[in-house]
């Protein structure tokens, strides 16, 4: 079986989850079948990469302005480059256009894994403009018109048919994301992490949250920050966060970090991309994992925290409670959130004021933090192994094929 992948992202460029994902599944499903990945930025090599035959396509001449625009120039190239596969397998609106025309075109089965859905970031219009149209018109075509789709959670299947009630039932299965058990976990020697950590001037001796993530509203960075407002002041905070929507939000960010730093020491900020070695470096060193988000499918940084044994605080929405086991891996804090898409907290003040309780009970625990972070490794390597999800991929792609 030829199973074509088509992703804006794919390594050496890689920014976000839906791009890790891509990255990993196709070289688990290499062992399974011929795959091909067609991804943005630029041609690749010629040859295979871990099994893989990559292909990789440059913004059309001419198709300046709005980036949605740019975006549908890509999909068009990427049809071309799909002739001869069974299945064709798109992520993310980016390549949901393109996997579409490719099911017309050659009369295959098109698949789509939701790793987000547009009706559910209207603060997309921030980043976008009249572009967020375009972007929501080709996932709603894609998806109204898929031969199967792949929901990473539970609450990520029940968004999708409420989003998109055309959508039959029958058609959304339920496959988690996974995580490489080999490159994230503790360094046998934490010397060397140790060192890096201190050159941030943060003290191992102290407790310390860490956040992964883009500046973007779905993350609730500032909510976040303004919970860090309300913590113990031994707490220290690292916070890995780059490539903002807008400018709105990182001056929103930057002001309220500034702020922090005003009346605390121990809050760092790294913009800049870090390497998988150092990011494991930070996370082994911390206390705990956060992640606060007000819209999140799954997360894959959670498995990430995980698997370096770190327990996970975050917010009780989404694919989150998919992840963490409340009490056990780690801590689910409640959030009401307005029924308009937005994911708005109704009392962002107590949202706020509860995310800082469960990071302050956990970082206040060493004893407790060890245990949680013990049993998420351990829910990891049971749960969510790249292997695993080949696996249920592939039965998947069977099945759809006998019905198609």
């Amino acid at each position: 079986m030829r199973v074509d992948l088509l992703s804006r992202e794919y390594p050496p460029n890689i920014y976000g989850g839906a791009g890790v994902h891509v990255a990993e599944l196709s070289k688990v499903l290499a062992a399974h079948a011929d795959v091909h990945v067609h991804a943005f930025d630029g041609p690749r090599e010629a040859g295979l990469v871990d099994g893989v035959t990559v292909n990789g396509y440059d913004y059309l001449d001419g198709l300046e302005g709005n980036d949605a625009i740019k975006t549908f120039g890509v999909d068009l190239q990427m049809v071309g480059g799909v002739e001869g596969a069974d299945i064709v397998h798109s992520h993310t609106w980016y390549a949901n256009l393109a996997g579409h025309l490719s099911g017309l075109m050659y009369g295959i089965p098109h698949i789509i894994s939701a790793h987000s859905l547009e009706p559910l970031r209207p603060w997309k219009r921030e980043q976008l403009g009249g572009g967020y149209e375009l972007s929501s018109f080709a996932e709603k075509t894609a998806y109204e018109g898929a031969a199967g789709l792949v929901a990473v959670s539970r609450a990520m299947r029940e968004d999708i048919l409420r989003s998109y009630p055309n959508v039959d039932p029958d058609k959304v299965e339920v496959i988690h994301n996974g995580i490489d058990l080999d490159a994230w976990k503790r360094p046998d020697s934490m010397d060397e992490a140790e060192e890096y950590f201190r050159s941030y001037g943060l003290d191992p001796e102290r407790p310390t949250v860490i956040f992964v993530g883009r500046i973007t509203r779905q993350k609730g960075v500032p909510h976040f920050l303004r919970a860090v407002a309300q913590l113990p002041e031994e707490i220290q905070v690292i916070l890995c966060a780059g490539r903002p929507d807008t400018k709105e939000i990182v001056d929103e960010v930057r002001g309220l970090v500034e702020d922090l730093q005003k009346d605390r020491d121990g809050i760092v900020w790294i913009e800049e991309h870090l390497s998988h070695e150092k990011m494991v470096f930070l996370q082994s060193m911390s206390t705990t994992f956060v992640t606060p988000s007000v819209y999140e499918p799954l997360g894959i940084v959670n498995l990430e925290a995980m698997a370096c044994g770190l327990p996970v605080v975050g917010s009780d929405t989404g694919g989150i409670p998919d992840c963490i086991v409340h009490d056990e891996t780690g801590l689910l804090v409640p959030i009401e959130q307005v029924d308009d898409g937005t994911g708005t907290p109704k009392d962002p003040e107590r949202f706020e004021a509860d995310l800082a309780a469960a990071l302050t009970e956990v970082c206040s625990d060493q004893e407790l933090a060890a245990r949680m972070g013990a049993a998420g490794r351990k829910r990891v390597e049971e749960h969510f192994s790249w292997e695993s999800i080949a696996v249920k991929t592939m039965d998947f792609y069977t099945r759809v094929l006998e019905h198609f």
